[in-house]
């Protein structure tokens, strides 16, 4: 048995009704989906490869040092350098590779994902569309495409993109997942589960489509079945304060109100200025430096 001992100054003791604490989690997940893709397995990046460490990066650098004309060397170290948070960087040298070679479909789509990631949404659709020119079978395009589709609310275009995806790459994680939020901002949460179901059935042990397919279960009013994945949750990413809130959630919706307590208390231990645990803790009585049961 876990105990956890709420550690803020202070607690919001406004009322949120547990639908509005449900919608807002589910809105701030199908907003985070656009930089998870990461997360899961199947990287939208072809050509990234899988670590990004600075052997990797020396590698590269002296490949393109010896092979200055090589738009795959420059590709690839684009993406290492992406995967550091190297953007600028990145970027030029997918502006080289696309320089030595205007029909390299990868490194277009490459550029779009700097671009989508940076709001820059006309500049990423630019550069998805290019990629789909040269390689209509190509589907991290697709993929990324559907993203931007799915940010900008355009679900029926979104929804065909991610489809498409699926088809060509019936083994990415990413597209179900993306597709799953897409069904999940929706309102189809039976689709967005099944999604969600057959991510996590591709992908290594990851947090966030557990988070999504228990929010989608709590939607449908299945708490026992959104407890269970929210318990996989906070054990597979113990910092993650969305977990811990939703798992408040759904104890709270199973009438477990310590356990509620402790989660809630777990997520504002993380960050005191979470507002849905914030409101959540108060609701369910929580009381600043008490212990609660969490497991």
């Amino acid at each position: 048995m876990t105990e956890v001992a709420l550690v803020i100054k202070r607690r919001e003791r406004t009322a949120m009704s547990f639908g509005v604490g449900l919608i807002y989690l589910i809105a701030a997940l199908v907003l985070a989906g656009c930089s998870g893709l990461s997360a899961l397995s199947g990287p939208e990046k072809d050509d990234a490869l899988s670590a990004n460490s600075q052997p990797n990066l020396a590698s590269l650098t002296e490949v393109i040092q010896k092979h200055p004309e090589d738009p795959q060397a420059y590709n690839m170290r684009g993406s290492v350098l992406a995967e550091s948070g190297k953007s600028e960087l990145a970027l030029a040298d997918f502006n080289k590779a696309i320089a030595l070679d205007p029909n390299y479909a990868q490194a277009y789509a490459n550029r779009a994902l700097l671009y989508r990631q940076a709001n820059k949404f006309e500049f990423a659709l630019a550069d998805y569309n290019k990629a789909l020119s040269i390689d209509a079978s190509y589907a991290p395009a697709y993929l990324g495409r559907g993203v931007v589709y799915r940010l900008q609310g355009r679900s029926v275009q979104a929804l065909a993109d991610f489809s498409k995806a699926i088809a060509l790459r019936p083994d990415n994680a990413q597209a179900y997942y993306q597709r799953g939020l897409l069904y999940q901002s929706q309102h189809q949460h039976q689709f967005a589960i099944d999604d969600f179901t057959t991510a996590l059935g591709l992908t290594n042990r990851k947090a966030e489509p557990f988070v999504a397919r228990a929010l989608s279960y709590l939607a449908v009013g299945d708490a026992k079945s959104a407890a269970s994945d929210l318990d996989e949750a906070v054990q597979i990413e113990p910092s993650n304060q969305q977990a811990w809130t939703s798992r408040g959630l759904a104890y709270e919706r199973l009438g477990d109100k310590n356990k509620a307590a402790g989660s809630y208390a777990k997520a504002l231990n993380i960050n005191d200025k979470y507002e849905p645990a914030k409101t959540g803790f108060a609701r369910v009585g929580g009381k600043i430096g008490q212990s609660y049961q969490t497991f």
